[in-house]
């Protein structure tokens, strides 16, 4: 098939009109974890993050991206181009039973590195994996879903999910365990200096390369060294009621956001800052978090020197995204009863010290010794101007920052995409730009076919065919964007309707006043679930009616 035509059908591409370099550019996947869509200096932020700010006015920002508002969901639609649930990773690394809930990669879908690597590209990868359960790595086939095994030549990083910044949990070198060699190891930095070595590596072929860095922070535990937060001491003392409103003021300035999309109310569970106790640990815990970003964006500052070094910045392509929305998570005061080099939480620091767990006001978070989040208050913040936060698919749970660099085709500066767009579509952007086949079988098994449509037509013209619709399920959490228009509805609740264009902060509810659009567009998500092998939340643990058929 030719690549044009192999385009229109698989992917729905317009880069076949459009004028991209002949030589195929080198592709950088970052990603933060947890961290809302107000938390980058670029999209409303005070917190000093040059790096991806100058990558940004260099570049493009999209305002409607979006991911699937949770950590491994968003992972395995990243990866393989797909709703998560047609990965096989509807929820977590729980097996539950059923198709979409495996909690494992599936062997219908293809990695991102899979298909770039058959392609010609040197592949490697940085970070947290988080799409395969760690307890089942030494059973037989218990690693056929690790990194090199799924593309990657090379890795580093952790394959669980959240864990210690200064002795995380499944810490590995390509398919074995390790633990940190360096006495002031620190998470974030290692990722950074990894990634640099691998550049390094790949620049001694001509072969072009794709890198997946997949950052922890700024996800709990708060940890980061002191150097770094004593920038932010004084920087939130006002509290977040301040905040919420310095950051809407500059995003509206920034062009960010509309002037009449109002703010949303302080999250009704949040006690105004007037009236919040603890100030100064409330101001911590913030610090701390701040600090975790300004880190991570030192480390993006070490890939892109490098790229400059190597003279490989113009023809490379890097895309910066967040995994979901804020996070409203506590954090419990027991700890896993289990391993360090196994567990996300261990019981002491690598020196012996008992770490202490729990957000109460005598555990200062940023050591070693400490484990604790910046839960509900904070995080309504980190997500401004939006409501809810990640596990939920209103727009706070859901909305990532996208910052497209790519200086040989992406001609534009310091340019805003509004064109909605999801996770799906970067596995149809690499396949696009890196010229590469996506394949119909992988080692005998049917593949899935992509989702996606490549962002490739709006690096290069500012357009592309947009898609009928984008879908989300989290958590029994329900919602289809259609043009302007998302239906939307939490568990166990009723469908919400909002004109986005209108109204994205979702404040004014257009249910009653549109029934056949919301009836219409409850249908198409009912369609699609039953096609992505979607269930009712945990229709898995109730028992079978008979005579019943499951939805």
């Amino acid at each position: 098939m030719q690549r044009r035509q192999f385009l229109s059908l698989a992917v729905g591409s317009l880069a076949a009109a459009t004028a991209a370099p002949s030589a195929r550019p080198n592709i950088i996947v970052m990603m933060a974890d947890d961290m809302g869509w107000s938390d980058l200096g670029c999209y409303g932020s005070e917190i000093a993050t040059p790096t991806l700010d100058r990558l940004a006015a260099n570049g493009l920002r999209f305002t409607q991206f979006y991911n699937t508002a949770r950590c491994c969901p968003t992972r395995a639609s990243l990866l393989s181009g797909l709703y998560p649930h047609q990965a096989g990773i509807g929820h977590m690394m729980n097996d539950n039973g059923l198709p979409g809930y495996r909690g494992n990669l599936n062997k219908s879908c293809v990695t991102i590195a899979q298909v770039m690597k058959s392609s010609g590209y040197q592949t490697a990868m940085c970070g947290k994996w988080h799409v395969t359960p760690k307890a089942i790595a030494d059973q037989p086939g218990g690693k056929d879903n690790w990194p090199v095994q799924r593309g990657f030549d090379h890795f580093f990083g952790t394959i669980d999910g959240a864990g210690s910044f200064y002795n995380p949990g499944t810490l590995t070198r390509d398919n074995s365990y390790i633990e940190p060699e360096e006495k002031d190891f620190y998470y974030t930095d290692a990722l950074g200096k990894n990634a640099v070595a691998y550049i390094d590596k790949f620049s001694a072929k001509a072969d072009p390369f794709f890198l997946y860095l997949a950052f922890t922070a700024p996800h709990w535990p708060l940890h980061c060294p002191e150097d770094t937060v004593a920038k932010y001491k004084d920087t939130y003392k006002d509290g977040w009621d301040q905040l919420r409103l310095k950051r809407h003021a500059k995003q509206k300035k920034l062009g960010l956001v509309k002037a009449n999309w109002e703010l949303t109310p302080r999250d009704k569970s949040v006690a105004a800052w007037v009236d919040a106790p603890d100030k100064e640990w409330e101001a911590r815990r913030m610090a701390v978090y701040a600090g975790m970003i300004d880190r991570l964006d030192h480390a993006v500052g070490q890939v892109v020197r490098k790229l400059e070094e190597k003279k490989m910045l113009e023809n490379t392509l890097i895309l910066f995204l967040a995994d979901n929305g804020g996070c409203a998570e506590g954090m419990s005061a027991v700890p896993d009863n289990a391993s360090p080099n196994t567990s996300g939480k261990p019981k002491t620091t690598r020196d012996g010290r008992t770490v202490r767990y729990g957000n109460t006001p005598d555990i200062l978070p940023g050591p070693e010794d400490t484990y604790t989040s910046y839960a509900t208050s904070w995080a309504n913040a980190s997500n401004t101007p939006f409501r809810m936060y990640k596990h939920w698919v209103h727009e706070g749970g859901i909305s990532s920052p996208l910052i497209a660099h790519w200086p040989a085709s992406i001609k534009r500066r310091n340019a805003m995409s509004s064109e909605p767009s999801h996770l799906i579509d970067l596995m149809a952007t690499c396949v696009d730009l890196g010229k590469a086949k996506y394949p119909t079988e992988w080692n005998g098994e049917k593949i899935t076919p992509m989702e996606g449509k490549s962002l490739g037509p709006v690096f290069l013209t500012g357009k592309r065919t947009p898609h009928e619709a984008i879908y989300w399920e989290h958590e029994g959490n329900q919602a289809i964007r259609m043009g302007q228009w998302k239906l939307v509805k939490m568990h166990g609740g009723e469908w919400e309707l909002y004109d986005i264009d209108a109204d994205r902060t979702e404040l004014n509810n257009l249910v009653s006043a549109q029934p056949e659009r919301v009836k219409t567009m409850a249908a198409k998500w009912d369609s699609w679930a039953k096609r992505a092998m979607v269930a009712p939340w945990q229709s898995w643990a109730q028992p079978k009616k008979a005579g019943k058929k499951k939805a």
